[in-house]
């Protein structure tokens, strides 16, 4: 984000957070990649220096920087390391977030707190086999049991699910569906082992199983029947931060290739002095110029109180598209180094694929953005 649009405040936010992905983050990115974990000891850094809740207000633990500011957070950890921009979004902006956002006083007080604080860490638990896309599909159940509630049933691709110490579980109950604050340590649930993925590896992925996992009342994010809502609100912001880290990672691929470009020589001169290498800049830094606008135009509204449904589905279409655009060109530029281990275009390479995935894939994006101009045309 541009100097000029950023208050005092935020521009001590986003160069902290550089300093610090640049000195603590970017020299672990491959190690994190290679053993396909985020090292505890680095949690615990970003927990120190106030990250793990920065968007939330200081009443609960957080920063009091709003989206704006999760955004430019996101965007410079996501510079250095998507699978660590993975873990933080899953944490606070859908994990923590779905607390703040349906969750009573005392609720956030026990768990929002501590989550800001980086003495929990937190996720999201919606999706199931037969609930990705049709999210409102969920076969786990919640039945009332006195004072308690009784979960039963499975999750998968839970980031954080093997790490977290708390989850925003989604369930069905006899009047819809409800959220739940769910401790991992519950008697019941188990987290089955790490996904191997092609991508953001060190960003745990897990099943987990709930069976006959008992919850208090208090633990009732929301109201009972009304958990569908607060799972699509949370999402809304998530989706922001997913593309904020989108925009810090193709801003990282502009600078590396513009850099190698002047380094690599062929024909006696440097790759950056010819015609098609200047066209693939260009369209990566067009691209760019277009995601940063539509995230931060966005989240000022978000932070305005404005419905962004739509808007949110506009920023994960296509910063997730132009991320996968921009890596493709950056590898095409680094040509044959661009594909081997050695540097960190290859791991951004398939670190960006899965951004057209979770958090609603792109076709469901463009079905809520296609409705909604059906909608507001009169013709739906």
């Amino acid at each position: 984000m541009d100097n000029f649009v950023l208050n005092e405040e935020q521009k001590m936010l986003r160069d902290m957070v550089r300093d610090f992905t640049n000195s603590e983050i970017k020299p672990l990115a491959h190690k994190i990649d290679e053993e396909e974990k985020i090292p505890r000891e680095l949690i615990q850094k970003l927990g120190e220096l106030g990250l793990m809740g920065t968007s939330f207000p200081a009443e609960y633990g957080g920063g009091g920087f709003g989206e704006t500011g999760y955004c430019i957070m996101q965007e410079e950890i996501g510079r250095g390391c998507l699978a660590t921009a993975t873990f933080m979004g899953a944490h606070q902006s859908i994990g923590a977030n779905a607390i703040y956002l349906g969750g009573s006083e005392e609720l956030k007080k026990k768990y929002l707190v501590p989550l800001a604080e980086g003495k929990m860490i937190g996720g999201f638990a919606l999706t199931e086999a037969l609930a990705g896309s049709d999210s409102f599909n969920l076969r786990t159940r919640a039945k009332r049991d006195g004072s308690d509630w009784v979960i039963n049933g499975e999750k998968l691709w839970i980031t954080n699910g093997g790490i977290a110490d708390v989850l925003s579980v989604f369930a069905r109950t006899e009047r819809g569906i409800t959220g739940f604050v769910v401790e991992t340590k519950t008697k019941g649930f188990t987290a089955g082992p790490p996904e191997h993925k092609m991508g953001i590896r060190g960003s745990m992925t897990n099943a987990i199983t709930l069976d006959n996992v008992r919850v208090p009342n208090e633990n009732v994010i929301g109201e009972d029947g009304r958990g569908f809502l607060v799972a699509m609100k949370t999402l809304d912001a998530g989706r922001l931060g997913l593309g904020a880290a989108c925009l810090g990672g193709a801003k990282e691929l502009l600078e590396l290739s513009a850099k190698y470009a002047k380094e690599r020589k062929q024909f006696d001169e440097p790759i950056s002095h010819f015609e098609a290498v200047q066209f693939m800049l260009a369209d990566m830094a067009t691209t760019i110029y277009a995601m940063e606008s539509i995230i931060y135009r966005t989240a000022v509204d978000y932070d305005a109180k404005k419905p962004i449904s739509r808007q949110s589905a506009h920023v994960k279409l296509f910063c997730s598209e132009g991320l996968c655009k921009v890596a493709d060109l950056a590898v095409q530029v680094h040509g044959g180094m661009g594909y081997s281990r050695e540097l960190p275009v290859e791991r951004f390479y398939r670190d960006a694929r899965i951004n057209r995935i979770f958090e609603g894939t792109n076709e469901i994006q463009r079905l809520v953005i296609a409705r909604d101009v059906l909608k507001k045309n009169g013709i739906i």
